[in-house]
């Protein structure tokens, strides 16, 4: 796990999207190492003790820039945790350019197409995906990649796990609220393909540090990044890791992809390998995500326990 330390300077943090499960993860994680840290939210849910709230919806357009506008304030690093659309991202822009030092959209890798996809594949990869989400996400990052007022990064990480949000990382069982019930009544999990596939969880707290090595590298602005965890595994074995931290042996079923595939096409990203090439990463100085899985579980299963 990544040792937090006090920064030397403190950078001023805006995230949008602060009442969340990585927002709310990054904000923590930011206020622990000295950081100055503000949020908009809606209001519905509380902020982080210790982050400075900003009261909007960015879905008022207009309210979420007078809001913006009134705190008077130059961030050094914006983190758009709840950008959706390329409207999202063109208002990232409008609203931030000149009030921020770096931009960083925290997108998916929902936006490759899992058709006929190569088991590993980097930034190069251009096949994008055909689901709402997906275009969704890729139409906000090629708003953001093809502009130049505003300095901005892309991370696209695959299923992100860590205390705050549910667990699982795969039908049946994705983000189930009684997994560790069933696991603990020795229940048998349901999964597509019998989980198979290969993906790297990427612990939460992570993705903030790899955010934060965004800023003030002009080797990252205008450029979009793979964010995977460091650990390939098949997507079984995070559940039977799960089972290894509460005591139990984990029976796992298959559910056939077709069949599955049958009644949720829009699913079909979760049905293909996730496998990404962190080359470009490193090259450019980026902090990869380093917690391992096991460890990564098992602060996340201690959190519900």
């Amino acid at each position: 796990m990544n040792n937090e330390q006090t920064s030397a300077a403190a950078v001023k943090v805006l995230l949008i999207g602060g009442s969340g499960f990585l927002s709310g993860t990054m904000a923590r994680a930011a206020l622990r190492q000295g950081h100055d840290v503000w949020a908009v939210t809606r209001g519905q849910r509380p902020v982080v003790e210790g982050v400075r709230k900003i009261t909007a919806d960015r879905k008022d357009r207009r309210g979420f820039a007078e809001a913006v506008a009134r705190e008077n304030v130059r961030w050094d690093l914006v983190v758009d945790c709840i950008g959706y659309s390329a409207e999202d991202a063109a208002q990232d822009v409008e609203v931030f350019s000149g009030r921020a030092s770096r931009l960083v959209f925290i997108s998916t890798d929902f936006v490759i197409s899992p058709i006929e996809r190569p088991w590993k594949i980097d930034e190069t990869y251009d096949r994008f995906n055909d689901t709402p989400y997906g275009t969704g996400k890729r139409a906000a990052e090629e708003v953001l990649l093809n502009q130049r007022s505003l300095s901005s990064t892309v991370l696209r990480p695959g299923h992100i796990y860590g205390p705050g949000s549910l667990l699982g990382c795969i039908p049946l069982h994705g983000r189930d609220p009684q997994l560790l019930d069933r696991l603990r009544k020795r229940e048998a999990l349901s999964l597509v393909g019998g989980g198979h596939f290969l993906q790297a969880p990427v612990f939460a707290a992570d993705l903030w540090e790899m955010a934060l090595s965004c800023f003030n590298n002009p080797a990252a602005s205008g450029q979009v990044y793979f964010a995977p965890g460091p650990d390939v595994v098949e997507s079984r074995a995070f559940y039977r890791i799960i089972g290894e931290i509460l005591g139990v042996d984990v029976t796992i079923g298959e559910v056939p992809i077709s069949e599955y595939l049958r009644e949720h096409p829009e699913h079909q990203s979760f049905c293909t390998h996730r496998v990404y090439c962190t080359d470009k990463a490193t090259h450019d100085g980026l902090k990869r995500p380093t917690t391992p899985l096991r460890e990564g579980l098992r602060l996340h299963v201690n959190s519900m326990i």
